[in-house]
């Protein structure tokens, strides 16, 4: 029998089923259009997401996931510990990546009276404080109350043996000191291009931090480097994976069992706006790392994987940076909702440089509010049980988990980024990404929808660039990024953005509808709409010439394009328009040269408007 949607309540309301609500559904489909029936009709309202991955439009209890266990106990989907993130919340962490101690020290104490709660610290390179200068930089922090978590890059060895030192000189009780050292070789080959380097010292401190530093983790599973060249959410568990075997094997080999072994590794993993993919994201990592660590032959508790999310940096974007705010706080709801152990919310102004004090508040308070506020870490897996969530959990598992045993086949994460594997696979799901943004399908609130050419710029400190010819770091608005770029230069150098005339035909009930979408997809591009004048064959040159715009948009019903849109383009070309669009479906008017529309590739489109303007 098919499960009834909705239980009837003291008879008010009847039982519906599944078939009563593919019937609905289906005379829906037909009002627009498209007559199809039965599973048919389900699959047209279903959406196709990366990896293959569907989301249907409903979900019942046929959808129930295998057994998911508790809280605590293998597979570890509902949470690594029993108690989920406890009374206090999930561990809030805040990042500091600038060199000079002094400011570093500034921000972190700052952090650490508002909210804060363990600090993630760069160390090393151009974006980190000097190894030497560690001290300096957590002068006045209590080190056996806030744990550090070390970002040190290649000199890893140098920071934790100077964070050590921090520890002994302070008097910090070993069992008191708790953290990560930051040892990450594979991670930092991805991000370099370099050779695996550094995995003997990487063991050597996993052994020590196992006999004598009891709650810090020696080695990182950082899969942000992974998420930042475009990976999907199967590609970075799947990366994440593969690491943690290869460490495992290393940790192993050098006389760790499995269950210390496990202990000396963290996981690290992107947080995005899309909340039931994150929420989903996280809860796979802990089924399939418990996977692992049971065929290993580990104990059932040893598989609790234990989890750091970040806020994307790829979603962040420097057009409308305050949109990011919202953007970072869906993601870290999703992350908190999802069970991580340690959240960070990067700035809002992440990309633009470093962030200021500001910028460094909002970003605790996000976290403060959802816990302090929201209460969201009262309620131990609160997506556990629904339909959909068990489902995509399920779904990504096994996606990642093909992956995963794609990059072992290839033998294993050193292996495949060395072949080059591991850039492949990234490249091809970043290049089907970039078309679903170039087209819209994905928006990107502020910069390919809703933009605002009138904004003020927001100028901060440029962060030191850090160099490598590792895997790239690729950004959701980049594309949109280049073509306001070519604006602000024209701007710069003529006193105005390139312009739009948008030649409205008809009354405004046909031509408003169509103006508006020219004009916002115009300013995603940083080409300015002229506002829409009505005009007809005998008017558009007059009033095209007047607006001192270089192209000319028609927009209006495609009744009214039938009837004027040969006659308004040939006059708007004679008048010196360089390109004519039509706001519509693509047709067969003549002087047309290209048309805008829902699903049409708008970068290509832009990209051309510029440069027939002469905008470099």
């Amino acid at each position: 029998m098919t499960p009834s949607l909705r239980s009837g309540e003291s008879g008010l309301f009847p039982d519906v089923s599944h078939e009563d609500w593919l019937r609905m559904v289906e005379g829906v489909l037909r009002k627009s259009g498209k007559d199809v029936s039965g599973a048919a009709a389900e699959e047209a309202l279903a959406v196709t997401l990366e990896d293959g991955l569907i989301v249907r439009p409903l979900y019942t209890p046929r959808d129930t996931a295998l057994d998911t266990g508790y809280p605590g106990f293998a597979p570890h989907v509902r949470g690594g510990r029993p108690e989920g993130s406890g009374a206090d919340g999930w561990d809030v962490r805040q990042r500091h990546a600038r060199p000079e101690p002094e400011h570093t020290n500034e921000a972190v104490l700052a952090d650490l009276e508002n909210g804060v709660t363990s600090l993630w610290l760069a160390v090393g390179g151009p974006a980190g404080v000097p190894v030497s200068a560690l001290g300096d930089a957590l002068t006045g922090v209590h080190l056996e109350l806030a744990p550090v978590a070390l970002d040190p890059g290649d000199e890893f060895g140098a920071a934790a043996r100077e964070l050590l030192r921090l520890y002994e000189e302070r008097g910090v009780p070993r069992e008191a000191a708790c953290g990560n050292l930051g040892a990450d070789p594979l991670g930092l080959a991805a991000c370099t291009g370099d050779e695996v380097s550094g995995m003997e010292e990487a063991v050597e401190l996993a052994r020590l931090c196992h006999h004598d530093y009891p709650f810090l983790q020696a080695l990182t599973v950082d899969a942000l480097a992974y998420h930042s060249a475009g990976a999907s959410a199967a590609q970075e568990l799947g990366c994440s994976l593969a690491t943690g075997v290869a460490y495992l094997r290393r940790l192993t080999e050098a006389g760790l069992s499995v269950d210390a072994a496990c202990t000396q590794l963290e996981f690290r993993y992107a947080a995005t706006a899309d909340q039931f993919l994150t929420i989903a994201k996280l809860r796979a990592a802990r089924r399939l790392w418990s996977r692992v660590v049971e065929s290993c032959g580990a104990a059932g508790d040893a598989g609790a994987q234990l989890q750091h999310a970040v806020t994307s940096p790829v979603m962040m974007t420097r057009r409308e940076p305050w949109a990011n705010m919202l953007r970072s706080t869906v993601a870290c709801l999703a992350a908190g909702v999802g069970g991580a152990d340690s959240v960070t919310v990067l700035p809002f102004d992440h990309q633009l440089g470093l962030p200021d004090s500001f910028a460094r508040r909002i970003a605790r308070n996000t976290q403060s509010v959802l816990l302090e506020e929201s209460h969201l870490s009262k309620v131990i897996d609160p997506a556990g049980g629904s339909w959909y969530v068990e489902r995509l959990t399920d779904d990504l598992a096994h996606a990642a988990w093909a992956f995963f045993q794609e990059l072992e086949r290839a033998g294993g994460q050193q292996a495949a980024l060395r072949s080059g594997l591991v850039r492949a696979r990234l490249a091809a799901t970043w290049e089907i990404r970039s078309e679903n943004l170039a087209r819209r399908h994905e928006i990107i609130t502020g910069v390919s929808e809703f933009p605002n050419l009138a904004e003020k710029p927001v100028e901060r400190e440029p962060a030191p660039v850090e160099n490598g010819q590792g895997l790239p770091r690729v950004r959701r608005d980049e594309a949109y990024e280049a073509l306001r770029a070519r604006s602000d230069g024209y701007l710069a150098a003529t006193g105005a953005r390139p312009r739009v005339f948008l030649a409205a035909l008809g009354p405004a009930a046909a031509h408003t509808a169509p103006a508006a979408f020219a004009a916002g997809l115009f300013q995603a591009g940083g080409v300015e709409p002229i506002a829409p004048m009505p005009v007809d064959a005998s008017t558009a040159a007059e009033a095209f010439v007047s607006s001192g715009a270089a192209v000319a948009c028609l927009c209006s019903s495609d009744a009214l394009y039938e009837e004027q849109a040969d006659a308004v383009a040939r006059a708007l070309t004679s008048a010196g328009a360089q390109r004519v669009l039509v706001a519509g479906r693509p047709g067969t008017y003549v002087g047309v040269d290209a048309y805008i529309f829902a699903g049409c590739d708008v970068v290509a489109v832009l990209s051309s408007v510029l440069d027939h303007m002469g905008v470099v």
